[in-house]
This record gives C-alpha cells, sequence and structure tokens, in this order.
C-alpha cells in the first residue's frame, strides 16, 4: 500500500503530466484521490497543476470541507464528491480542460460515435452533460444522467471529467478522451469517418466482456451509413 506522501507525490506527476500535454492552462483542473472513508486528497484552488509539491496538496472529508492542509480546495470538489457518493468502484477523479476534447463539448457534440475500437472495448463512448455553471451545484447535477453509466463524461462548454480504480486509470482515461477526440477531429477534416457497424460494434463487445474490463462503459451510438450526427 502506497504511504499518503506516495499519493501526494503522485498527484503531482499527474498534475504535471496533464500541464506538459496542454490538458490544463494557468491553474485549471483539478484531482481527488479518495483514502479513506471520511478522507480525499485533493488538489488546492489557485495552484498550477503543473507546479505543485505533496505538502500544497490537502485532505477534504466526504462533503468536501478541508480537514487538513493551509491551501484550499477547489470550487469544483462538489463535482468531485458527487462521483465518490454514486460510485463507490470509485476511487480517483480527474477534471481537465484538453483542447480538441474541450472543443467538442464546446461544439456540443458528445463523442459516443463508434469508430475507434480500442475505446469501445476499454472506456466505452462519452456523453457530453448540459452547460452548469463553474463552481456551482449545477455542475455536479448535470452529471447525474450519465455518471453511472460512464466513466468519462463531457461538460459542455468546459472540458472533461474522468475516473477510475485509482488515479492513473483516471489519468489514462483522460488521454483516451482527448486522443479519441483528435483522430476524430482529424478524420473530419480528411472528408469522410467510416462509422462501425452493429455487427463490429457487438463483437467488440463480446472482447470487452472476455477480457472482464471493469468500470462503466458507456455504449457508443451505431449510425446507418445515410444518418448519423456528424454527417449532417
Amino acid at each position: 500500500m502506497p504511504t499518503i506522501y506516495q499519493i501526494k507525490a503522485e498527484i503531482c506527476e499527474i498534475g504535471k503530466r496533464m500541464y506538459n500535454r496542454g490538458f490544463v492552462a494557468s491553474n485549471d483542473g483539478n484531482i481527488t484521490v479518495k483514502i479513506g472513508d471520511d478522507e480525499y486528497l485533493a488538489t488546492p484552488t489557485g495552484v498550477s497543476k503543473g507546479y505543485m509539491n505533496p505538502e500544497d496538496i490537502i485532505v477534504v472529508d466526504s462533503k468536501g470541507e478541508k480537514k487538513f492542509g493551509s491551501l484550499r480546495p477547489s470550487s469544483e470538489i462538489k463535482m468531485h464528491m458527487l462521483i465518490y457518493r454514486r460510485r463507490e468502484d470509485v476511487k480517483a477523479v480527474v477534471h481537465a480542460h484538453p483542447v480538441t476534447a474541450t472543443a467538442f463539448a464546446v461544439a456540443g457534440i458528445p463523442l459516443t460515435q463508434c469508430v475507434l475500437p480500442e475505446i469501445i472495448v476499454t472506456m466505452g463512448a462519452v456523453p457530453l452533460a448540459s452547460y452548469a455553471t463553474p463552481s456551482t451545484e449545477e455542475v455536479p447535477n448535470s452529471l447525474l444522467p450519465y455518471i453511472d453509466k460512464a466513466d468519462a463524461i463531457m461538460l459542455a462548454n468546459h472540458g472533461v471529467v474522468t475516473v477510475g480504480k485509482d488515479l492513473l486509470e483516471a489519468y489514462h482515461r483522460m488521454e483516451s478522451v482527448e486522443h479519441f477526440a483528435k483522430v476524430l477531429f482529424h478524420a473530419l477534416q480528411l472528408g469522410n469517418v467510416n462509422y462501425l457497424s452493429k455487427e463490429n460494434v457487438d463483437a467488440l463487445i463480446k472482447v470487452r466482456e472476455k477480457m472482464g474490463l471493469g468500470g462503466k462503459k458507456y455504449e457508443c451510438e451505431v449510425c446507418s451509413v445515410t444518418d448519423c450526427p456528424l454527417r449532417k
């Protein structure tokens, strides 16, 4: 079992990766990890994710209120706490603003198309939550239709939130969402997207079941040859 300090150091490392990959700018984004029944490590507000030290990481309770640390928790902590309440399998939450995925969120286009086999098998589709005013109860409430069914959710005009059984899994899902968004964006620029058929998707679901992958897999939307949101 890793120590609390080691988990704090991992949070700082993941924050640095997010910053270096352009998933966050300035002081954007937040990370939490569950370490007990009523204890969570959380990144503080007003600190760049690329320049955090383990001493910056604070401890909050299940209400998102600070228990230990000199800095304040992010105003988005409410979103994290709702996810933990709804999903006992979740031990880490990552929120960021990866450029391409966030552009799809701004355009109002969910990443629910059946396109990439590895996405369908490992993560499923990425639904789009309705717009909510940041730092308010509207944000966690906007997740309610999806959090029980998805491990990654786009936030309209805002960004992406991903979850996992540990921090690395939650972060890798953020990488996967952005990779999916980039591939789909470039395919659209090239003028054609070859969508997978229902038969293709059914076969991939069988692969997923055989692999025994955990988490929640939001099902992608199978498009017909002439009918798909991105063809209109």
